[in-house]
């Protein structure tokens, strides 16, 4: 469950539904809980106070042990652009989540033809889904093997007709189909307990180890900036690292 507010989405890390954040005791949850009030008092101050959008995004920015931030996990990284670029950043984003959509249809692209495809940045995409339709929708990106990064913008498009749907597995169903699953691999897939585990496991690293309590969040050769940003905004904080 997230709360989300002018481009960030606060995650509540407080189970409230069987499958939401599962694999926690009740003491986790009641810290997730008071991590949760941590972060609405940050927003309703921040937001209270007539902060701007750059105001907030530097009060936000912290730096994270680069090492650490490029430890392996059990899933196979999803990478654009050179290992050598001079500037490397890690997005963790939910496919549910509205502000990351707006991201990945708006700024990623022109993020994209102006800083990946020109070698000056490798970008590295990891999730960090906030309920079950976006562990559904992550797992989905992660079967289609070397098609991840279609499906993944495919789901981003087309997010309003299945993350909010009434029948949320027939509308997920009807956005697999145009990415060539078939009802048996679409099951398959959403029923593949190992994929799972390490979609929760990537999800509780971000948390637990990054510190992460928003997204999309991104680490920019390891400074940790929250919200969705425009091409304008990254291109202030990538210009002065090249």
């Amino acid at each position: 469950m997230a709360l989300c507010l002018k481009g960030f989405c606060f995650m509540r890390l407080l189970s409230v539904r069987p499958g939401c954040f599962s694999g926690r005791g009740h003491g986790d949850d009641h810290r997730g809980g008071r991590r949760f009030l941590k972060s609405l008092a940050l927003v309703l101050a921040l937001f209270g106070t007539g902060f701007s959008a750059d105001r907030t995004m530097a009060a936000m920015a912290a730096g994270v042990d680069q090492e650490l931030l490029l430890e392996a996990g059990g899933l196979e990284e999803k990478v654009l652009g050179e290992a050598g670029a001079p500037v490397t950043i890690v997005e963790y984003a939910s496919m549910t989540c509205a502000h990351c959509a707006r991201y990945h249809t708006e700024t990623l692209p022109e993020l994209k033809r102006k800083y990946i495809e020109t070698g000056r940045v490798r970008y590295i995409v990891r999730g960090i889904p906030t309920d079950p339709r976006a562990e559904a929708g992550l797992m989905l990106a992660y079967c289609s093997k070397g098609n991840y990064f279609n499906v993944s913008d495919l789901l981003y498009k087309t997010q309003s007709e299945w993350a909010w749907a009434k029948d949320g597995r027939s509308a997920l169903l009807k956005t697999a189909r145009i990415a060539g699953f078939s009802q048996k691999s679409f099951e398959a897939c959403l029923t593949d307990r190992e994929l799972l585990d390490e979609v929760r496991a990537m999800r509780n690293w971000g948390l637990e180890r990054l510190g992460i309590e928003a997204v999309p969040t991104f680490f920019i050769n390891g400074m940790k900036h929250s919200g969705a940003m425009s091409i304008d905004e990254m291109s202030a904080i990538i210009d002065g690292m090249l």
